[in-house]
């Protein structure tokens, strides 16, 4: 195992060590079709060092070779009509903040495709989305060759975004939930600005998982192997102004869970420690008291699943990704979970990495009758709510976030 102590953003050395969770899945949403493949599938390490120059987090022993994108990656939230409406107002805005109409878009980390699909067909706009993991049988089109389809507006390559890709002439380039996947961040920014070099106007939109709610809040479900960099609103901003880009807009959204960042071409500006370049910046002493807290919230959860379980409840998770991996691989929680529950259709009687739990569609909890439902994501509270409303069912409902203690 390799320990990296040269910060994979602003390359300063000596990363500042405060967490770790030896050994679980390298993967989240890929569709494990066998419990014996969920419970197999290879396992790394997470030991996440802090940058006290920049405020960058990364996995300090993450190692991309045992990473596994393709067809299998089922990623998508688009069966939840909450997250639906929240990308079709950010593709809204976007179109018009930005004049997105009649344009060329590319979308890096482009997923199943829905969402630049969305900016394509709400401006007339014509695109181009790298991803491995694209799926061509959910879209009318046809095959260029083995690894590009092409749909009526939208280009798609199944391939990762690289230095090949940087000639093509683009307007607006959107990445959304990709650059915490990429360890060499400090590349990946310099090989986005190549592509957007061409084009003096034009705009790069990223969207990463906010790290400063995540380490204020102790969301350690947030905390997986995929997920190798963790940016605050100052940290991104130091990689792209390092990086010849002068950024435009910060922001969050989708309850503050998301962090936004809009910039064009600019000068390289390396902003110094002294001299934050927003107000979300993280320091050592929350990253610290991050690492006090996170006992007493594991600890809480723990407890309070195994009880339930020593009482003979049904306990259920709802949403079967990351975070419900990450929530009971971390807790190191089995038996007191008897199912995880998903609306995508796909991931029906698959299972979840690292533990083996089957999972299944709300349909099924007509008849297993569950005690408690812990969602994983209070964003979809309200809709879940509906759900089990629909189904008739009145279990003690909690969410990922809700405190039993205070800590």
């Amino acid at each position: 195992m390799v320990f990296n102590t040269q910060c994979p953003s602003c390359h300063s050395d000596g990363m500042l060590l405060f967490y770790e969770v030896a050994q679980v899945p390298v993967h989240s949403v890929l569709l494990m079709r066998t419990r014996e493949r969920a419970l197999s599938y290879p396992k790394g390490d997470i030991r996440l060092g802090f940058c006290r120059r920049c405020g960058f987090i990364s996995n300090c022993t993450f190692d991309p070779s045992l990473h596994e994108y393709s067809a299998e990656y089922e990623e998508t939230q688009g069966f939840s009509p909450t997250f639906n409406a929240f990308s079709r107002r950010l593709a809204k805005d976007l179109i018009e903040r930005y004049d997105l109409r009649n344009k060329a878009i590319v979308e890096i980390g482009c997923g199943k495709g829905e969402f630049i699909t969305l900016l394509c067909e709400l401006g007339e706009n014509t695109g181009i989305g790298y991803d491995p993991s694209f799926r061509p049988e959910h879209y009318e089109g046809r095959f260029l060759d083995a690894n590009t389809f092409v749909t009526e507006r939208v280009t798609f390559v199944m391939d990762f975004f690289t230095e090949e890709y940087t000639r093509t002439p683009t307007d607006f380039i959107c990445c959304k939930m990709t650059l915490e996947h990429i360890y060499d961040v400090d590349r990946f920014v310099q090989t986005t600005r190549q592509l957007a070099a061409a084009n003096p106007d034009c705009v790069v939109f990223f969207q990463v998982p906010n790290a400063t709610r995540v380490f204020e809040d102790v969301a350690f479900w947030d905390i997986y192997y995929e997920h190798c960099s963790y940016f605050s609103a100052d940290s991104l901003s130091r990689l792209f102004q390092s990086n010849g880009f002068q950024v435009l807009d910060v922001y969050t959204d989708y309850d503050d869970q998301y962090l936004m960042l809009a910039a064009k071409p600019g000068p390289t500006h390396r902003p110094s420690p002294e001299s934050p370049t927003q107000t979300g910046l993280l320091s050592a002493d929350q990253i610290r008291r991050f690492a006090d807290r996170f006992a007493l919230v594991a600890g809480q959860w723990k407890g309070f699943l195994q009880d339930a379980h020593a009482r003979g409840q049904r306990v259920v998770l709802w949403g079967g990704g990351s975070k419900a991996v990450a929530f009971l691989t971390t807790l190191g929680i089995q038996d007191e979970v008897q199912y995880v529950v998903d609306i995508n259709p796909r991931k029906n009687n698959t299972y979840l990495a690292g533990t083996g739990h089957l999972i299944v569609e709300p349909a099924f909890l007509q008849e297993f009758e569950p005690d408690i439902v812990i969602i994983m994501n209070p964003v979809y509270r309200a809709e879940i709510q509906a759900s089990l409303d629909q189904l008739s069912l009145t279990p003690q409902v909690l969410t990922v976030e809700d405190s039993l203690i205070h800590v």
